[in-house]
């Protein structure tokens, strides 16, 4: 159950990272999905893409760190699950795409890091 753990740890922190990477770059896809159609403020996106580097690194961390690995895949979870939310307020099911696969490896992370704990 470790090396699935692991597999899905590695997984989800490229995707993070990635994605934190797109913010800081201010991709215009990105920055129209979230500012524009979400209305999230363009100031904070350095603070997003801080969080998701933060959880990547705590993830990847947490393989040997317990409760870091839980803590962080919580906050991963929780952050993905806003990114949904804020989506779903506007009505916008095309944008909930994004956030979900990660917010189902975040699920998945956590689960595995409970149980291998």
């Amino acid at each position: 159950m470790f090396i699935a753990l692991a597999v899905l740890t590695v997984l989800l922190a490229l995707v993070s990272v990635n994605s934190a990477v797109m913010k800081l770059r201010r991709n215009e896809r990105v920055v129209t999905s979230i500012t524009g159609t979400v209305g999230f403020p363009e100031r904070y996106l350095g603070l997003l893409a801080a969080l998701e580097i933060a959880g990547a690194v705590g993830i990847v961390v947490g393989l040997w760190v317990a409760p870091l690995g839980i803590a962080a895949a919580v906050g991963l979870t929780l952050y993905f699950l806003g990114a949904i939310i804020g989506h779903l307020r506007v009505r916008d099911t095309q944008g909930v795409t994004m956030p979900l696969v990660p917010l189902i490896l975040s699920v998945a992370v956590l689960v595995l890091r409970v149980v291998t704990a």
